[in-house]
């Protein structure tokens, strides 16, 4: 199963960029999950369009909130996924971030709000951050990412977007 996975994408309306993303980059993905930041009801129903799955993040409009989850979990084959954004502080970030999964017990966790990408295990739980799909203050620039999971084993990389 491959699935392709963006954050912090802050449109404030759907975008070639995203039409990139969404229909060439994941074109074959099984599935295609948002971790946040989404910012405005536009982009969320081009996202609706692809069947992407999305949670909200701490800069996305009102309108968003109301129809995005904070947190949700998804199967994806043998394993479950926690998606969450984020929030707060990078320090303790993903510290965070695990617990507010501590009764769903998912297999991997996909989160965003850093901005840097990011896949290991963290106190046992495997972690995955895309990165950022839009601009922004950080040296690492544009990135979204790749889960492949075959049964329990799960490969990741990252999409360089700027070059």
């Amino acid at each position: 199963m491959k699935i392709g996975i963006l954050s912090d994408t802050h449109l404030r309306s759907p975008d070639s960029n995203l039409d990139y993303i969404l229909d060439d980059l994941f074109s074959d993905a099984d599935m295609i999950l948002h971790a946040g930041d989404i910012v405005t009801r536009s982009v969320l129903e081009r996202l609706d369009e692809r069947g992407v799955l999305a949670v909200c993040g701490n800069m996305d409009d009102y309108d968003v909130y109301d129809m995005a989850p904070q947190t949700r979990v998804v199967s994806a084959g043998d394993l479950r996924i926690g998606l969450i954004h984020g929030w707060g502080s990078k320090e303790g970030l993903v510290q965070r971030i695990i617990e507010k999964f501590l009764t769903e017990s998912p297999d991997i966790i996909v989160y965003g709000h850093s901005h840097m990408p990011f896949w290991g295990e963290v106190n046992g739980t495997r972690m995955f951050n895309p990165g950022s799909a839009s601009r922004n203050v950080f040296p690492r620039g544009r990135t979204v990412g790749l889960l492949e999971i075959d049964g329990d084993s799960v490969s990741a990389r990252f999409i360089e977007l700027d070059v």
